[in-house]
């Protein structure tokens, strides 16, 4: 792609717009941004992008801005129905992503990750397994450094490792990983997407450009994932939770099976510090693509043994009188949720609520019921949430999440787990799910080991 002299005009100044700007700059390009918020509220990325002598607009996007441009980059979370992205689309202007950008520049082999959940486990246990086989390896994409900045690596790396979101994959024109990871595919961001097949159609696209010498990894066990396997061109691998897989891996109840080329070899999780079933699904579908890469079993099982997990993401927090205090805060949709439910066989007091995304809560009625035997609800949401799951179980509403952590403390009883578990997002309440899950923690730690804290203010249903 030759950007020099192009007009070029990157939407949404967050780290990742940030870097696409400068690299903009380096290749050339008449460079121009737009940004939502205020310039305000970015004051220091404001302040770099000043010295750089480049159009701005702050607070909102103008139409005029777009139609002028050869070619729009939209940072990850833009979303392209936006009206000036539309109108520009209408006039011939090319859009893509920051991902599809990065990718014409990029000359060594693509490890892409998506799915609803697990992708950044994944992404990370992927890149460890290849860096402990000794391999030259970038990590990426949603997690770690956006994908922009490996465009001018030269020799630094041998391969990338790359998480990527729908947001991302809807920007995409030759985007075309050599191994494409699909985990799983359950309802979220329905807030944005307009019905769960638009939701569905962009994850999908991760396969689009692949061919036959290039390999996908598919959940066997995925119902959504298994209705669009014809579409795949690529050579497929499938790992199961549930049967026996003819190229790939499944789980015999204790250890990974792997099936290569006819091949079987067996990885222990034993010594695994990660809890919970779906990330049996995580370590399988990367003990595919790190062999299929390079490394060896040796290596792959040392990863296994010591790889700790993602803080917010079924994090043990502490035990106090024998009552266990998990951290799920990025569990931020139903299929999330599930999973960790799925990981307990103790009675759970689940923490749930936040920014309701409207998706559709029957899926975790029967986990609710089965599970959880009370819930405390939070946030936008909890008022929805009554309604609908509020009968299945003791249900009580707190006013805030330390609210909610107090009344959990008072209802628990010995060998019983504590579960902040959201299935929704944080934005009503938190800047993120990270200063949710803090916040949870801090909670958790003030928590005295006597049966003495102050009764906090709550509705029950």
């Amino acid at each position: 792609m030759d950007l020099h002299g192009k007009k070029v005009l990157v939407v949404g100044l967050a780290r990742t717009g940030l870097a696409t700007v400068k690299f903009l700059k380096k290749k050339g390009a008449i460079v121009s941004a737009s940004e939502s918020k205020l310039e305000a509220e970015m004051k220091e990325v404001a302040s770099e992008l000043g010295e750089m002598s480049i159009s701005l607009e702050w607070g909102g996007h103008t139409v005029s801005q777009f139609l002028k441009q050869d070619l729009i980059i939209l940072s990850p979370g833009v979303d392209p129905a936006l009206e000036p992205i539309r109108k520009a689309l209408d006039k011939g202007v090319q859009v893509i992503s920051e991902m599809e950008l990065a990718y014409q520049f990029i000359r060594i082999p693509i490890i892409a990750i998506t799915g609803t959940n697990g992708k950044t486990t994944t992404t990370l246990l992927i890149g460890d397994m290849l860096k402990e086989e000794g391999k030259k390896v970038g990590v990426g994409g949603n997690v770690g450094d956006p994908l922009i900045l490996f465009a001018e690596g030269g020799e630094q790396w041998e391969i990338l490792v790359v998480e990527v979101s729908s947001f991302q994959l809807e920007g995409i024109d030759v985007f075309r990983p050599r191994c494409s990871v699909l985990l799983n595919i359950t309802e979220d961001h329905l807030d944005r997407y307009s019905k769960y097949e638009d939701y569905i159609e962009a994850k999908s696209r991760i396969f689009k450009n692949q061919g036959a010498e290039d390999v996908a990894i598919l959940n066997w066990d995925d119902p959504i994932v298994m209705k669009h396997e014809k579409r795949v061109k690529a050579k497929k691998f499938f790992f199961s939770l549930k049967e026996r897989v003819k190229e790939g891996g499944f789980f015999n109840g204790e250890e990974v099976v792997l099936i290569l080329n006819g091949r079987e070899e067996t990885y222990s999780l034993s010594q695994s510090p990660l809890k919970g079933i779906h990330n049996v699904e995580n370590m399988m579908a990367a003990i595919i693509a790190a062999r299929l890469f390079g490394s060896s079993k040796e290596a792959i099982q040392r990863v296994i043994n010591r790889f700790r997990g993602l803080e917010h993401r079924l994090e043990f927090v502490r035990e106090i009188e024998g009552v266990f205090y998990y951290n799920d805060s990025k569990g931020t949709n139903l299929g999330s949720v599930i999973k960790s439910l799925q990981s307990f066989q103790e009675p759970v007091i689940l923490i749930a609520g936040g920014k309701d995304k409207m998706t559709d809560l029957h899926s975790l009625k029967e986990w609710v019921k089965s599970r959880v035997r009370r819930m405390i609800l939070i946030g936008e949401a909890k008022e929805r949430m009554a309604r609908e799951l509020g009968s299945l179980t003791d249900t009580v509403m707190a006013g805030t999440l330390e609210e909610a952590v107090l009344l959990a403390y008072r209802m628990a009883k010995r060998g019983e787990v504590v579960l902040l578990s959201p299935a929704c997002s944080s934005f009503d309440m938190f800047r993120d799910y990270k200063e949710r899950g803090k916040v949870f923690k801090e909670a958790v730690q003030r928590l005295s080991t006597k049966s003495e804290a102050r009764n906090p203010k709550f509705e029950t249903i």
